[in-house]
């Protein structure tokens, strides 16, 4: 009979527990993106610096090229006897500004240029260390020229596309 009460009887079961695992991992999930977003967004606002602590410009300037020619053609004289270079020049520069003044004052650069090469000393500008010295003086003299007109120095470099000596 107590299974016959039983039978009629409704039993209460508990109810199931829910599971408070997947609103806690969906929070979990929720929260670690805002940080990440957010530590993103933080981290590119913030200026980019190299290992030497200045910071790098942001856009990457374009290198421009200003070749002087015709090559330069210069003779000195050594101990020995009458000597002939010929240098081919091409100036850098990231400044547009500085290549049209460089362009402009062709005539003096290359007057300055021919006078640093035709008073060089065969021995010195027949090794490596001497045709570099050469061609930091190059640089420092066109310059100086740039400098003149444009109020900074403008050009970043000078470098030699030939070199021959006789």
């Amino acid at each position: 009979m107590v299974d016959e009460e039983r039978a009629g009887e409704v039993v209460d079961t508990p109810p199931e527990r829910k599971s408070r695992k997947l609103p806690l991992t969906a929070v979990a999930v929720v929260l670690l993106l805002a940080l990440g977003i957010g530590g993103y967004l933080w981290q590119s606002r913030q200026p980019a610096s190299g290992g030497t602590g200045e910071s790098t410009p942001k856009q990457a300037k374009v290198e421009l090229y200003l070749p002087l020619d015709p090559a330069f053609v210069v003779n000195f004289r050594d101990a020995e006897s009458l000597r002939y270079l010929q240098v081919g020049v091409t100036l850098m520069s990231h400044d547009p500004a500085a290549i049209e003044v460089a362009k402009a004052a062709d005539p003096v650069i290359r007057d300055a240029l021919v006078a640093l090469f035709s008073n060089q000393d065969f021995a010195i500008i027949s090794d490596a260390a001497g045709r570099q010295k050469l061609q930091a003086d190059a640089l420092v003299a066109v310059r100086r020229i740039v400098k003149a007109r444009l109020g900074r120095p403008g050009i970043d470099a000078l470098y030699f596309t030939s070199f021959v000596m006789q």
